[in-house]
């Protein structure tokens, strides 16, 4: 073999490895960000799970240098340890209220036991679309309540909410709410004392129209600006922020302060990739972060954690933060939206319905 024919393949030898070489270092750029492992001797951390029950502060993030994004390493700090998380002031009613139920008050003719009362419920609580509810009033607590075994009752009421997500009470479904109740009434020889469907129908269409232009669910997009993201390492950044893994593959969520209450955030991806027999394997370009606002209290400032979680997350996973239709926005955008919250906010407290409260669940559900 002559030294030219040497050099030849000595050459083409050297251009089959820096292609090969090329080839590897774009695979591993393109490949999804993996979760990074645990500390040798260190067992893997579950990420906990949260089922959102429907029924003042920020993160306090550290800031960076520049003091406009939230410093944020995620490799060796844990952030979930400043979470502070305020409960929301405790409320002073729950159960059937006239600010957002048709009620009929029913007088039995003597007393009724509790056994006999739950007896005597219809087998759905609903009217249409619509919850429906019995109770009791208690001698003893000087409560309304659910009708409970061994307690006995004289005055009852009845309940059927004037509006909620679906729309506004209408006349079927008051139809079908004065059917049930006086099921109820004749089953325990009590009388009902009826309210006009008309009047009632009318406060639920002014109820609904009132909900209709207060309601806010806020929705952002985190876009991968260069190489995807696996579910574990979506997973991994966002437990460090204290979000746990919801009850649906996929999402993620901010529990609230108080056990029982709706998540303060939630984070969702692709359910398929979460749910793929090779979930390291699969790409996620962009998760959602939202934020339901008449259900968090604004004591607990979701708006603000919803922003600092979003740059946190930016910063350590190379995103930008987008619209739902994908389009960046700037910093200053999020200020105006902070500023019409607050005047919803405002608007909720005046109708005596804020945010979070048991009624605004219960309305905007």
């Amino acid at each position: 073999m002559s030294n030219f024919q040497l050099g030849l393949l000595i050459s083409g030898a050297l251009v089959l490895v820096a292609v090969l070489g090329y080839n590897a270092w774009i695979t591993h750029r393109n490949a999804p960000k993996r979760a990074l492992p645990p500390e040798p001797g260190a067992a893997p951390e579950p990420l906990a799970r949260l089922e959102p029950d429907f029924d003042g502060a920020a993160l306090g993030l550290p800031a960076s240098a520049d003091d406009t994004e939230p410093a944020f390493d995620g490799h060796a700090v844990d952030l979930r340890d400043a979470l502070q998380l305020p409960v929301p002031p405790a409320e002073r009613r729950g159960g059937l209220d006239p600010l957002i139920d048709a009620i009929v008050p029913i007088a039995a003719e003597q007393q009724v036991s509790g056994d006999a009362a739950l007896a005597a419920l219809p087998p759905t609580r609903r009217a249409g679309s619509k919850p429906f509810a019995i109770e009791g009033f208690n001698e003893a607590t000087q409560q309304w309540e659910t009708p409970q075994p061994g307690q006995r009752y004289r005055q009852f009421q009845a309940g059927v909410q004037l509006a909620n997500r679906l729309g506004a009470l209408n006349e079927i479904e008051f139809s079908e709410f004065v059917m049930k109740a006086q099921g109820f009434a004749d089953a325990i020889n009590a009388m009902p004392d009826f309210p006009d469907m008309l009047h009632e129908v009318a406060r639920a269409r002014e109820l609904d129209q009132f909900a209709s232009e207060h309601d806010a669910q806020l929705s952002f997009l985190l876009r991968a600006r260069q190489a995807a993201w696996s579910p574990g390492y979506v997973q991994q950044n966002a437990a460090r922020l204290g979000l746990v893994a919801g009850a649906i593959p996929g999402r993620l969520v901010l529990p609230a302060g108080e056990a029982g209450l709706p998540p303060v955030l939630t984070l969702s991806y692709d359910s398929q990739a979460a749910m793929s027999d090779d979930p390291e394997q699969s790409a996620v370009r962009d998760i959602m972060l939202s934020l339901d606002v008449p259900l968090v209290h604004r004591a607990q400032q979701p708006f603000a954690r919803l922003r600092e979680i979003a740059a946190a997350l930016g910063q350590v996973m190379d995103g930008v933060l987008c619209d739902q239709n994908g389009t960046p926005l700037p910093a200053m955008a999020m200020d105006p939206i902070a500023a019409d919250l607050e005047q919803l906010y405002d608007k909720l407290d005046s109708r005596d319905l804020p945010a979070g409260s048991v009624l605004a669940r219960r309305l905007f559900s």
